[in-house]
């Protein structure tokens, strides 16, 4: 060791494409392997201030699960501005409605809340069906971790 710190310059940083396949895995699974891409953590070279993530490719958003009673008690909520405009869906009903807003929604919780998050969530890049348009990236297929306690 020469005990000097490294730290990565913006010029430096080097992004591959990434593809997580939804189905058949919970929300919290693809959310935090999405977001663990996003920020650059898994990486070696990874510096808190510069954004070195990748590309992310979200396939299957439909097929996305929870486990438990949650599909019935999550609730999603916007308001409008107005008063009295507070909508609230719950997660089947937000599924039905938009699968792709419900995997974004998740990873963006999981995004640190700084300046880097708005540019690191434009990079992800989610799929209701098998069908993407980022062939020509030729994204690698990461697994997700089939670690269940109990």
């Amino acid at each position: 060791m020469n005990g000097k710190t490294f730290s990565l310059k913006s010029s430096e940083v080097s992004r591959e494409w990434v593809l997580i396949d939804a189905a058949s895995a919970t929300l919290g699974q693809v959310a935090v392997a999405a977001a663990k891409q996003l920020v650059g953590k898994h990486k070696p070279s990874y510096t808190p201030h510069i954004d070195d993530g990748n590309f992310v490719v979200v396939i299957n958003a439909g097929l996305v699960q929870l486990t438990g009673n949650k599909a019935a008690q999550k609730t999603y909520y916007r308001h409008s501005g107005y008063p009295g405009g507070l909508k609230e869906l719950t997660f089947d009903q937000m599924m039905a409605k938009d699968p792709v807003k419900v995997i974004t929604e998740a990873v963006r919780g999981m995004l640190p809340k700084n300046k880097l998050a708005a540019g690191r969530l434009r990079r992800l890049r989610v799929f209701v069906g098998q069908d993407h348009s980022h062939e020509a990236q030729k994204p690698s297929k990461i697994s997700l971790n089939e670690k269940r306690h109990g």
